[in-house]
């Protein structure tokens, strides 16, 4: 059974009503993002950053998963499929995806600040003085700017093995998730879906010029013939 592996970003769950919530300023809901999104912020203002994913997470209950996430799912008939996504939603569970690797971490799950590996499934509003059994407070269970991506290296392994991908909604041009590609073995066919691709069509590099749902679709009923 060949491998594909699926590298998801923000564009496919804009589709489903999620908020990429950074502005064309660079504010994130008016906030800086040194402000909500590093770990100096925590640091300086613990109740600001908590309120911040408190809405992220409160918002995301709202949505349901799209069209692309679904047929993605349909792929498993024929595939073996991994998902890389730096989505923080839970979007591609709930779609039934069977593998799905987060690179920057989950918004429904919360993390102790002593203890990275210490994660606990987190679906209401966190707040000061919520502890885990160490009496260690809990942070949302994201990666910030200035923070290593620790999902980096098993994401190298599954692009190592496979023999096509397909990255939707993401333009690959953030670092270090725009580096997987490069993992990949000689000449692996690649299905790009992006409204304005940043890259070009060529022998092995298969462009589709349009939102995820509809790109998606397109790419799925080709695979599976």
């Amino acid at each position: 059974m060949k491998h594909i592996s699926i590298l998801t970003g923000a564009g496919i769950s804009a589709e489903s009503g999620v908020k990429t919530f950074r502005d064309h300023d660079g504010l994130w809901e008016g906030h800086d993002v040194m402000q909500v999104a590093t770990p100096q912020g925590f640091e300086q203002n613990p109740e600001l950053v908590l309120e911040f994913y408190n809405k992220r997470r409160q918002q995301l209950k709202t949505v349901s998963p799209n069209k692309a996430h679904r047929r993605l799912v349909d792929l498993e008939k024929q595939f073996e499929v991994d998902i890389i996504t730096q989505n923080v939603d839970d979007l591609h569970e709930r779609a039934g995806s069977s593998l799905v690797t987060h690179l920057h971490g989950e918004l429904m799950k919360a993390r102790s600040v002593n203890d990275e590996n210490l994660i606990y499934n987190w679906t209401e509003d966190l707040k000061l003085g919520d502890v885990n059994s160490e009496n260690h407070q809990l942070r949302p269970h994201v990666v910030w700017f200035g923070e290593a991506v620790p999902m980096m290296d098993k994401a190298i392994d599954i692009i190592k093995k496979t023999d096509i991908i397909i990255i939707v909604g993401t333009s690959m041009q953030v670092y270090p998730a725009a580096g997987l590609i490069d993992f990949a073995p000689q000449h692996t066919p690649i299905y790009f879906i992006d409204p304005s691709p940043s890259i070009s069509a060529s022998e092995h590099v298969h462009v589709f010029a349009e939102n995820a749902t509809t790109g998606v679709e397109k790419v799925v009923t080709k695979l599976l013939g």
